[in-house]
């Protein structure tokens, strides 16, 4: 029956469904996980990397976790071209608001602009969804920390934590489980390393196939701080929690 309704964007299945929509968010599910968790001092994003091949350069690979302005940071699960046209569209208007009004874009303005322009992709002939899911971590003066969802429908929508990507629904039920409101940036990482290692598809965990990066402020400025974990440092944190694999530890020069 789906074959009638799915070649185009805008034709709805007599049950009301467009299945380029669904196909889209059905290709997420294949991707590497992103997890997003807010605390009182900061959001944690983690992206689990899935390496396809041993012969990856993984030093020139492309990012799972990017830096829109000074006080927003998002991290991706599916199409990573579709993600990098996001991304650059992203910053534009982040760039743009910051020109016509002298200030950084409200985090909520930033994600509900962007969603609406990932919507219209749904209603135009010749155009498909992107099919991309990201996460928003940001801070401004009005709302503080915030985490944000958007999907290839459009739809947005705020969280304490959530998870994007392959295995998103179990690692839910584990934030469902372990989350707390009030807990510190520090006990948020070693959740977040807690449920990659339990959902990934791969057990060996190293940087080569994590990234983690923390959206904060500084104690004495104020300053929005955004920090991308370098692989050592990435390195350290699995071994602090007990999962880095040995091959990894083995390599590891520093004996982080």
């Amino acid at each position: 029956m789906s074959r009638r309704y799915d070649s185009r964007t805008t034709i709805f299945s007599p049950e009301g469904r467009l299945y380029q929509v669904e196909y889209a968010m059905e290709a997420i599910n294949h991707a590497g996980a992103a997890i997003g968790i807010v605390t009182p001092e900061g959001v944690v994003l983690a992206t689990e990397k899935k390496v396809t091949s041993k012969l990856l350069d993984q030093t020139n690979s492309q990012e799972k976790i990017y830096r829109v302005d000074e006080r927003v940071a998002v991290a991706v699960a599916g199409f990573t071209a579709d993600a990098n046209t996001l991304v650059t569209t992203l910053q534009s208007l982040a760039q743009q608001h910051y020109l016509d009004y002298g200030e950084n874009v409200p985090v909520e303005v930033l994600v509900s602009t962007l969603a609406s322009h990932k919507q219209a992709y749904t209603q135009y002939g010749g155009l498909r969804p992107f099919g991309v899911s990201i996460l928003y971590a940001g801070w401004d003066e009005s709302r503080g920390f915030q985490l944000y969802l958007t999907d290839p429908s459009g739809n947005y929508g705020g969280w304490q934590a959530t998870a994007i990507g392959g295995n998103a629904s179990n690692a839910k039920a584990l934030l469902k489980t372990d989350y707390r409101p009030d807990m510190t940036l520090a006990e948020a990482i070693s959740l977040v390393i807690k449920i990659v290692g339990k959902t990934a598809d791969n057990s060996a965990m190293s940087a080569d196939r994590l990234e983690f990066a923390t959206v904060t402020r500084s104690k004495r400025t104020g300053d929005v701080v955004f920090r991308a974990y370098t692989a050592p440092e990435v390195n350290a944190l699995l071994k602090k929690e007990g999962v880095l694999s040995e091959l990894a530890e083995d390599e590891d020069p520093a004996g982080l």
